[in-house]
């Protein structure tokens, strides 16, 4: 993982003068859930408790780890930058998604003490720059790692649990916002309330990831979607971001999709478009995960025929 540490007054400058175009290059016009409305047929877990409003949201509430997951209804987004909005990557271009059944996403990052309970192991454990107890994030986890994690607790609970897909990740991440962060394309003083990053963390000296919760959650209820650690999503990285009707890429390449940023990485990093990759056997202290809970059937295939390297170059 590649730390990113840098100033952004510039950039923050050159974001406030785009927002206000960047509707226009893309053609949906928002971000379509039924989230906060009636609960979507079929969104029914067994063995959950009832959903209850939390924020707007809905919340389910696991049986035996106490895992809480925030309930995820079906839309239409705009995935991705649109090419007004500077700074742009070329891997980032704005491409059309549809979710088209419900999903259960994790309100926080998986903890030390839900690794511990299903895998029992702690991977963090002598590591640098790592603090230990229940409630900080499992770190040092690879791709390859949550797999099995998810594949256990699945056997577990009787349920699909699996990595939400890069579209679920982002989906959710914007919580019906149309821009990078929840107040505008630009980051900025708002960030600190909602994300662990490098100059609340890092520069703070403050190394090492944060317990989960402690910032501001999104519209959607979800805590440390931006910043605290990297997560893993299912998707195999491809250079392009892959747009369509519930899309996952499976072929095309060694490495797996990061999303989020982290304790150690600037604030652009944090933002809900953000891509970076990691090949699937490599964990560190940046490195976490949230699961997603099945509802329906599993997310539509997509092959591509040959992933690029994860640093993407800025487009000109």
């Amino acid at each position: 993982m590649i730390v990113a540490k840098y100033t952004s007054v510039r950039r923050r400058a050159a974001m406030r003068l785009t927002t206000l175009l960047a509707g226009l290059a893309c053609p949906l016009s928002g971000f379509h859930t039924a989230s906060r409305g009636a609960e979507p047929k079929g969104s029914r877990v067994a063995g959950f408790d009832q959903p209850v409003a939390v924020g707007g949201a809905k919340t389910v509430h696991g049986s035996e780890l106490g895992m809480d997951l925030i309930l995820i209804s079906p839309g239409r987004f705009c995935m991705g930058t649109p090419r007004s909005v500077r700074p742009l990557y070329n891997n980032e271009w704005a491409v059309d998604v549809t979710l088209t059944r419900p999903f259960y996403l994790g309100k926080t990052e998986v903890t030390q003490q839900q690794w511990q309970a299903v895998m029992g192991t702690a991977p963090w454990n002598g590591k640098r720059m790592i603090r230990e107890g229940d409630d900080y994030p499992a770190t040092h986890i690879s791709w390859d790692d949550a797999q099995e994690f998810c594949r256990k607790l699945s056997a577990r609970e009787q349920r699909r649990y699996r990595l939400p897909t890069e579209a679920e990740w982002e989906y959710a991440c914007r919580a019906g916002a149309t821009t990078r962060f929840p107040w505008g394309d630009w980051d900025g003083a708002p960030l600190g309330e909602y994300a662990w990053y490098d100059e609340n963390a890092w520069e703070a000296n403050e190394r090492y990831p944060h317990r989960v919760a402690q910032k501001k959650p999104n519209a959607l209820g979800l805590h440390d979607m931006h910043g605290n650690v990297w997560e893993w999503c299912e998707d195999v990285y491809y250079w392009k971001l892959p747009g369509g009707a519930d899309p996952l890429v499976t072929e095309g390449g060694a490495l797996r999709v990061n999303r989020g940023g982290g304790w150690a990485t600037g604030d652009d990093d944090c933002g809900s478009t953000r891509r970076f990759a990691n090949v699937p056997w490599f964990g560190d202290g940046v490195l976490g995960f949230r699961v997603a809970l099945a509802i329906d059937a599993p997310p539509t295939a997509v092959k591509q025929s040959k992933a690029k390297p994860p640093s993407p170059a800025r487009a000109k």
